[in-house]
């Protein structure tokens, strides 16, 4: 996998009367979140910027676990799921709400893969395959390693984490670096790096839940969404990829232009996922002006009362687009319930499936080499 140069061009500030140039930034804050069954201390990070917006992080999971973003009449909302307490980030209740998502993120078929002639075996999580990286020691269950920061970019924090040879099947000692900047412009841009002293698969993403009219509001239905991507990747009974790249046009996964979630979904609830669940393989251009150096527009999505935009760009040739299909109600930071489609991901990431997929994109690191991915979520009001 080849290293990669990122670089961003200034965007447009979300709110009037200040500019990136001029913005000042308080001390991030750092506070105490809680400790693991083992005695570990987790951390939780503050960052503010100067419009007011608000983001927190944990070094469980490398987890974004709050963001505080106004909606076009100013009024400020939490618009991404998870819990209030430790403890509820260990339980059953949490499904991967905000974490940081790998060794191998997405299912692998059977839960099984070969490499340079020697064959894996990784648990099997998700029905017959493997899913988000195992079950006790994937990304999201660790406690990461943080460092507050702050430059002219914006607050932000630096998690890094060596996952051991073996840890969850996967060979080679793997170096990660998980780096989260809140900016100006009401972006959060999230940078991963990752070195091995082994050939080993890697795609990392991050699980955030989101819903903008406020985490714990009942629907994502309304929800207005455009991905950039002219085809998807289809899938068996249990989500694994076909092997098929196929053209979104004609299809309930063509969202080339905007359309609700709600409006084709229901075409969907007797095929395997119950609904969206699936990688789209994103164009190489921006389908409008605004890529950033090599990132790619992979997604926007508008809620129409409150005016909040999401908007996704990436480095990554695909996206995973779920909409809450297996929630059953947890409950979230402030009595909130995270109902049946009432959030949804947009996971940047290689496909499915990868390392059992010739035809796809490899996700296979080797020594000396560096993986690297950015991501960025940036909310504005319309």
């Amino acid at each position: 996998m080849r290293n990669r140069t990122i670089l961003l061009r200034p965007a447009v500030a979300v709110l009037v009367g200040l500019s990136a140039a001029t913005a000042t930034f308080a001390d991030v804050k750092v506070g105490d979140f809680g400790m693991t069954d083992d005695g570990t201390p987790v951390k939780v990070y503050t960052l503010t910027n100067s419009h007011g917006v608000v983001a927190k992080l944990i070094d469980r999971g490398a987890t974004l676990i709050e963001w505080h973003v106004p909606d076009k009449n100013g009024q400020m909302a939490d618009v991404v799921f998870g819990f209030k307490d430790l403890a509820s980030y260990g339980s059953e209740r949490n499904s991967y709400f905000g974490c940081t998502v790998g060794r191998v993120a997405n299912r692998t078929a059977k839960g099984k893969f070969a490499l340079n002639g020697k064959k894996y075996t990784l648990a099997v999580n998700n029905g017959p395959n493997h899913l988000h990286g195992g079950i006790k020691r994937s990304l999201d269950k660790v406690v990461w390693h943080g460092e507050p920061f702050e430059n002219k970019s914006g607050q932000g924090v630096v998690f890094t984490y060596t996952s051991p040879d073996g840890e969850e099947g996967y060979p080679g000692n793997l170096s990660i670096k998980v780096t989260y900047t809140l900016t100006d412009d009401n972006e959060l841009r999230i940078d991963y790096e990752a070195t091995t002293d082994q050939a080993t698969p890697v795609n990392l993403t991050n699980h955030t839940y989101f819903n903008l009219s406020g985490a714990g509001s009942p629907t994502i239905l309304d929800h207005e969404v455009m991905l950039n991507a002219d085809h998807y990747t289809p899938v068996d009974d249990t989500l694994i990829p076909t092997g098929e790249i196929a053209p979104v046009e004609g299809t309930v996964f063509d969202f080339r232009d905007f359309h609700t979630i709600g409006e084709r979904v229901k075409e969907l609830d007797d095929k395997p996922g119950g609904g969206y669940d699936h990688n789209f393989v994103l164009n190489s251009r921006p389908a409008e002006p605004g890529a950033r150096g090599s990132l790619t527009l992979a997604a926007k999505v508008r809620e129409p009362k409150g005016g909040r935009v999401l908007s996704v760009y990436t480095t990554e040739p695909g996206v995973q687009f779920y909409v809450g299909n297996f929630l059953t109600g947890a409950e979230g930071k402030n009595g909130q319930k995270y109902n049946y489609r009432s959030g949804f991901c947009l996971e940047t990431q290689h496909y499915p499936d990868s390392i059992n997929q010739p035809n796809f994109p490899s996700i296979v690191l080797e020594p000396g080499e560096t993986y690297t991915h950015t991501c960025v979520y940036q909310i504005q009001a319309e």
